[in-house]
Formats: structure tokens, sequence, C-alpha cells
């Protein structure tokens, strides 16, 4: 019993131009998908489409593949890019944010630079700092 695959790799004459065409053929391939996908998920993230604008995107986009993407990213390629950059400085931000919720207190440098800060400003007085320093240093 031969192997189906062996088989299929000796009834074809794969020369090196036409396994380099092969595989330019899987790239575009692959990178019209990524693009389709990316187009679909742009339609369906903008907030400012109405439903029936994204329906009828939708629906160019699906029906008419190639045009409607073309057409797509030459009337609304620029906002898509600026709704990615809104997106990843939104996604940026909540990290940071959280980042400094989960850090917890700062040291105790940094906290008597702060209460220093406090004094020097006339918040609080001179014996204020002086309890609130031994109680930072005291922990």
């Amino acid at each position: 019993m031969r192997n189906p695959m062996l088989t299929l790799a000796e009834d074809y004459d794969f020369p090196l131009l036409n396994m380099f065409w092969t595989m330019m053929l899987c790239f575009l391939w692959v990178l019209w998908f990524m693009l389709l996908f990316r187009v679909i998920g742009d339609i369906f993230r903008d907030d400012e489409m109405s439903g029936w604008g994204k329906a009828l995107w939708t629906f160019f986009v699906i029906v008419v593949p190639y045009l409607g993407v073309f057409v797509y990213l030459i009337v609304r390629g620029r906002g898509m890019g600026e709704r990615e950059l809104k997106r990843v400085q939104q996604q940026e931000q909540a990290f940071r944010s959280y980042v400094r919720q989960s850090a917890g207190t700062t040291g105790q440098a940094d906290e008597l630079t702060r209460l220093a800060g406090l004094k020097d400003r006339g918040d609080i007085t001179a014996a204020e700092y002086e309890q609130a320093k031994a109680k930072v240093l005291a922990s």
C-alpha cells in the first residue's frame, strides 16, 4: 500500500519557480483573510456608525468581498487607523492604572518627600509633619 501523499508529490512536477509562486499565493491568501477580518472587526467596533450602516457595510464586504474591502479602505481607511490608535491608547491607560493600583503603597522615601512637600506648601504644620514622619519611619 503506497502513501497517498507520496503519490501526490510524485504526480506533480514543482520546479523552483512554481514552488515560489505557490508560496506567494498562500501568503496572499492569508494576507487577504487578515485584511477581511480586520475590516469586519472595524465595522463592528465603530461606535459612530449606525446599525444600518454596519449592516450595509457588512453585506457589501461579504457579497462583493474584493470590491467591498477596497472601497471600505478608501472611504473609511483614515478613520480606521484613528479608531485603532484610540483603542490602543485606552488599553494602555487601563493597563497603567491597573499597574498603579496593583503596585500598592509607595516606599518610605516617596512618602517622606510627599510629606515634606505638604509641609512646604503649608498644608500641614511642623508638628503634624513630625508626627507623620515618625509614623512612616516606624512602619
